[in-house]
This record gives structure tokens, sequence and C-alpha cells, in this order.
């Protein structure tokens, strides 16, 4: 009785192996990390990227790649579990997974922006006529903030830093060779800009409404 239930299950199994498509999931952790470091780049703080690697689970190596650990598996599993593991590796594929943000085209809009923000937006930010929004991006949250001569300055600097932050977003997720994260890769960017900040800077909470830090 006992073989030809274990017949079965090994028959169930492998059909369900050959219509099975392997799913790579967002690797969340791995992109937290990639974030806090690409971030703290165009910050120039090094303290930031030791303080967000703290609070991630990924591990980064230094050199622009960040990669999600595999989940040790149970040492105890049912037996049809441990046979869909064998015909199905979907679990492989969920292993390891980098997130690389060492390329050149990635590492150019980094030093785009670290030069921005260190030239330009820097002094807008403190002025509090500037803020991160919630969405991975920067607005002018008050013009009166600075002087009707700088104000051009400012719009312009403003679209700049949105285009690259935009072709970030984009570049990670296509050199990840996984475009449609590009949405889950701005949402944790969003996430990350705004911890990061500085003390007295301005961001938009989840309703819209500015505070500051």
């Amino acid at each position: 009785m006992n073989n030809r239930i274990l017949s079965v299950i090994a028959v169930a199994a492998l059909l369900l192996a050959a219509c099975v498509t392997i799913n790579v999931y967002f690797p969340e952790a791995a992109a937290r990390e990639a974030a806090t470091e690409f971030i703290s780049g165009v910050l120039n703080d090094s303290a930031a990227t030791e303080a967000g690697s703290s609070n991630g689970d990924g591990n980064g190596d230094g050199n622009g790649s960040v990669q999600l650990q595999p989940k040790a598996r149970p040492q105890h599993e049912p037996l049809w579990l441990a046979m869909l593991n064998l015909l199905v590796p979907a679990a492989q594929a969920q292993q390891a997974i980098n997130i690389d943000i060492n390329t050149p085209a990635i590492q150019a809009i980094q030093q785009r922006m670290r030069e921005r923000q260190q030239n330009v937006l820097k002094a807008y930010y403190e002025a509090g006529a500037i803020g991160l929004d919630n969405d991975g991006l920067v607005q002018i949250r008050d013009r009166t903030a600075v002087s009707l001569s700088e104000r051009t300055r400012m719009q312009q600097a403003v679209n700049e830093d949105n285009q690259d932050r935009k072709a970030v977003y984009r570049e990670i997720a296509v050199a990840n060779d996984h475009p449609e994260w590009e949405d889950e890769i701005r949402s944790i960017f969003a996430e990350r800009w705004i911890a990061m900040a500085p003390k007295g800077w301005y961001y938009q909470t989840k309703n819209g409404n500015w505070q500051q830090k």
C-alpha cells in the first residue's frame, strides 16, 4: 500500500515538474543593501553604509554586488516535499541572487548624482526648499526659501536629478536581467533615501505631507 502511494506521488511530482515555471522572487533584502550602498556613495557618507547594512538581511561584498543568502532547508521535511524539491528546482532559483550595481552605466549615474548633491542640491535641502518625495524622487517644496535668481537653477538641478534617479532604478533592474523589478527597486530606494537623509531635511510621508527629520 505504501509503495503504491509513493508511486502515485512520484508520478504526480513528475507531471508537476514538467509544467512548473521556475519563479525567481524579488530579493528585497539584497535590493535594500544595494540601495544603501548606492545612496551612501551619492551622499558621500560611509557611516550610512554601515548603518544600512546592519539593518538588512543580505551581505554586501564591497564591490557593488550584494548577495541574498539562501535560507537553510529544514532538517526534517515530508517525503513528498523532499521528492518535489529534487524534481522541481524552484528553490535553487531563489538562492544566491545578486543585485549588481557595479556597472559602468550605474557608476556614471552615481558620480553625476554625487557631484550634483555636493555642489548644488545639498544647500537646497538644508534650506528646506526641496525634499524627498515618497516615490524615490526629489520635489521642490518651497520656492520662496531661495532667492528669485536661484529658482531656475534649482528647478534644473531637480529635473536632472530625477532623470538620473529614474535611470538608475531602470538600469539596476536591466543590469540584473530582471527589468520587471524596476518598480520594486524604486520602492526600496524611496524608503532608503528617506531613511538615510541627514537630520533637518524634509521628506514626504505616505499620505503626501511634508515632515522634517
